[in-house]
């Protein structure tokens, strides 16, 4: 419990108009972009390291629940206090603490948003490839604690593969530095090992990204369907012919049309699907490949081959694309939004079953989604002011996502596991793995005080040691 002498000594270590435990503010901090909600007793806006350490000290030893958040918009519950305790919030911590173009790095703080980032590099020619949908929003602490994507990372990679090197806080108070610039650091990748790892096992304070050189040409297409089946398996004709765009995003008819009346980007409405392909590299290869994508577009029966002709043109396609849960709101007051992974081969008999699983429960499903990598993301409309419809909406989520897993897929492809998937892990994963993994946080976090809750399904986790006194026997 954060009692006044805990919020008292808070204040003392951050400032008093960096604490929050008001029930009117902590309401603003009970949710993130998903469904599930529960309030912080505190939260504590840290501005540095030492704040971070000082405050998980103050937790530890009063035996407090501690969970870190960045700007709120993961989707799977994982900055969602479970067991109540101490939000703290790196929204402060927000400096680019340095651009080393030379070595195409930038170092930076967790509260850095995405997409500023890229805005201060651009004018070097350089970029940072991974770009989540909230890029505008989502910041790049919350990216690394879920290994975050985006549209790009098809060719790019995903947050992992452009993360070299962390600064963080354990459990105990202590600070790490893993990775670094280098290419290839010495010893065990424990970068790697945290990046995706949810907040449950370090607290980050700091960020080593490798930047990108900006290609020399850039060509976006558009391929029209009037089936979500040919626009399915023209993804894994692309493949099969070697071509490897930089992105491949497709939306259905349902989702095209909404994004279509709300921003008005140039989609058909009248189409069943359609293919948002983007290519890039040296001038020549660019050129040839658009044409090898528009052979393969109509082999699977594209009715028509859209080529951006400017960059205005570009901007306003992926305008459509990166506002789509915005247009969302212009039919539907809520929507729920998965995020299972499948075989590109199997991503038209995947649409098929999420068509069937809404006629199911009687919901409108819409899809838009990282088709290069089968990146499924189908958005589920509902009113949670009818009784039974979230419901509804949620065992519509598990049944897509056990499809997921029974045709060589996976529960999550960059939202990570949270709260929101945690019971369905035991489909994912036989129980020597989920040991496994379960050994691992214990060994950063015995006593189980940050973010307990997560990813592990119930009984196999460790948030029920908040329920009675710690002892020796149930800290590990």
């Amino acid at each position: 419990m954060v009692d006044i002498d805990t919020k008292r000594w808070l204040r003392a270590i951050v400032g008093d108009n960096n604490v929050l435990d008001t029930d009117i503010d902590l309401r603003l901090y009970e949710y993130d972009g998903g469904v599930d909600k529960h309030r912080p007793e505190a939260v504590v806006f840290v501005k540095t390291t030492d704040h971070v350490v000082k405050v998980v000290n103050l937790a530890r030893e009063r035996g407090i629940p501690f969970v870190g958040r960045g700007a709120g918009t993961g989707l799977s519950g994982g900055v969602i206090p479970r067991t109540g305790g101490i939000m703290i919030s790196f929204a402060k911590m927000n400096k680019i603490v340095e651009i080393d173009l030379e070595n195409e790095r930038i170092v930076v703080e967790p509260g850095v948003v995405n997409l500023d980032v890229t805005l201060a590099v651009q004018g070097q020619k350089y970029f940072y490839a991974p770009d989540p949908s909230s890029q505008r929003a989502c910041t790049i602490g919350g990216n690394v604690a879920e290994n975050a994507g985006g549209p790009h990372t098809l060719a790019y990679g995903v947050t992992t593969n452009h993360v070299l090197g962390l600064e963080a806080v354990l459990p105990d108070g202590s600070v790490i530095q893993v990775g670094g610039k280098a290419q290839d650091p010495v010893g065990f990748d424990l970068v790697g090992l945290l990046t995706g790892s949810e907040g449950t096992m370090v607290l980050v304070t700091k960020i080593i990204l490798r930047l990108m050189r900006q290609p020399e040409l850039v060509k976006t297409t558009l391929a029209i369907f009037n089936s979500a089946d040919e626009a399915g398996n023209t993804v894994a004709e692309i493949t099969a012919r070697a071509i490897t765009p930089v992105a491949v995003e497709m939306l259905d008819g349902v989702m095209l049309r909404m994004v279509e009346e709300a921003t008005h980007a140039g989609y058909p409405l009248d189409a069943a699907a359609v293919l948002l392909i983007e290519l890039e590299g040296l001038k020549e290869a660019v050129e040839e490949q658009v044409e090898q994508v528009r052979e393969a577009c109509f082999a699977c029966g594209a009715r028509e081959f859209r080529v951006a002709k400017d960059a205005v043109e570009r901007d306003l396609l992926w305008k459509g694309r990166k506002n789509a849960f915005g247009a969302v709101g212009r039919l539907s007051p809520y929507y729920y939004v998965q995020d299972g992974v499948v075989p590109r081969t199997r991503i038209a008999e995947t649409l098929r079953f999420i068509g069937q699983v809404g006629e199911k429960y009687g919901l409108t499903i819409s899809n838009i989604f990282h088709a290069g990598d089968g990146n499924m993301h189908p958005i589920i409309l509902f009113d949670a002011r009818k009784p039974g419809e979230l419901e509804k909406a949620q065992h519509a989520g598990e049944d897509i996502l056990a499809f997921c897993i029974s045709v060589g897929g996976s529960i999550t492809g960059e939202h990570g596991v949270g709260m929101e998937k945690m019971e369905l892990m035991e489909k994912q994963f036989d129980p020597d793995s989920l040991d496994m993994i379960g050994s691992f946080k214990n060994l950063f976090d015995p006593t189980c005080l940050l973010n307990p809750g997560k990813v592990l399904p119930t009984g196999r986790g460790c948030m029920e040691i908040h329920q009675k006194p710690l002892t020796e026997s149930n800290m590990l």
